[in-house]
């Protein structure tokens, strides 16, 4: 992953051509890059030359309420410039890349609030996060497929002409089932039935009742709503996991089903944009992004969602990024800046 060398050592870099700026706005965490606009493509993710990385908390608007989310955003985004011993007149790009914008007159409310933060000629973008997660797996070229499946999940697909489609990353309401939220949500829904008789028993109950500090199932449900929030209940899929390897059924079945989700996701997603050809064994770049996809001792969840999906399509290229969304969402503004120096200088 790029090397985050804050200060000096890389501002002389950025110099009087600024800076361009690339953040992933997620449920969980929202993380800002700041590279140099005047830097050459970079030949690995290794040399991506990061001036300045800084994290705050949620930008998801449907999360946090929309207020929240934009606060977090000026605040990260402040951050890194500081970081970059940089100013916001320096800045000549900028791509958002956040959760929860799933619409154009999403991208235009936060276009025309970004517009008012940073003077000059600064060229803004606006995406939903799935586009910097697709782009940190095939260095800012956007082709292809992303499965995310952190807190929560999304497929976003590209084709090498522009067209797009995306599936899931509804939230939690929808039917995310396949997220970080959508599997702990049915683990504490199985303890419940556990407990009251509508469900058959299962070790998670004692794995969430130690993790949560809790004596008695009756106490999750003043748990679980004494703070809805969507990262909060996500936190337990490492338990579910703990739970399904030591042989439980019923997170077992939980994990199974969620994979199923998940691939059914990307499935949907390849099939719309024919990225897979039409005889549907051409090979496509998959990029795999999010806690839920991370790997564990037994359970292999991107594991078993790649072979799912390879069932169906055997030119799966399954891609785990070297560097962050972020990297991915910079990579971005500093590829749409770099066209528009092109087009000024007539090239």
């Amino acid at each position: 992953m790029g090397g985050y060398e804050n200060g000096d050592s890389l501002a002389a870099v950025a110099g009087e051509d600024g800076v361009v700026l690339g953040v992933d706005g997620g449920t969980t965490n929202t993380v800002c890059v700041c590279l140099p606009a005047a830097m050459p493509q970079p030949e690995s993710p290794a040399a991506v030359p990061v001036l300045a990385r800084a994290v705050a908390g949620s930008s998801n608007r449907n999360s946090v309420g929309e207020s929240a989310a934009l606060e977090t955003l000026e605040q990260v985004m402040t951050q890194a410039l500081a970081m970059a011993n940089t100013v916001r007149s320096a800045v000549r790009a900028v791509c958002l890349a956040v959760s929860g914008v799933n619409h154009p007159s999403d991208q235009q409310r936060m276009l025309e609030w970004i517009r008012d933060l940073f003077p000059g000629n600064a060229k803004f973008y606006v995406e939903n996060d799935a586009v910097a997660a697709l782009a940190s797996g095939t260095m800012g070229k956007l082709h292809g497929c992303v499965l995310i499946a952190g807190t929560g999940s999304i497929a976003y697909g590209v084709t090498e002409d522009g067209k797009v489609a995306r599936a899931a990353g509804a939230g939690p309401v929808l039917g995310d089932w396949g997220s970080g939220y959508g599997i702990a949500a049915q683990a504490l829904t199985a303890v419940i039935k556990a407990h009251d008789g509508r469900g058959p028993q299962t070790s998670l109950t004692q794995y969430i009742l130690k993790k949560l500090e809790l004596s008695s199932p009756d106490e999750i449900i003043g748990w679980t709503y004494a703070d809805p929030s969507w990262a909060r209940i996500a936190a337990l899929v490492p338990v579910v996991v703990s739970s399904a390897e030591d042989g439980d059924e019923v997170a077992n079945k939980i994990l199974h089903d969620s994979v199923q989700e998940l691939a059914d996701t990307v499935i949907a997603v390849v099939r719309r944009l024919r990225l897979c050809g039409e005889e549907e064994k051409d090979k496509f770049p998959l990029v795999l992004v999010g806690g839920v996809l991370e790997g564990n001792k037994k359970w292999d969840i991107s594991g078993e969602v790649i072979k799912c999906i390879s069932k169906v399509f055997p030119g799966t290229n399954p891609i785990w990024p070297e560097v962050e969304p972020a990297i991915g969402a910079a990579l971005l503004a500093w590829s749409h800046h770099r066209k528009g120096l092109k087009l000024e200088n007539g090239s």
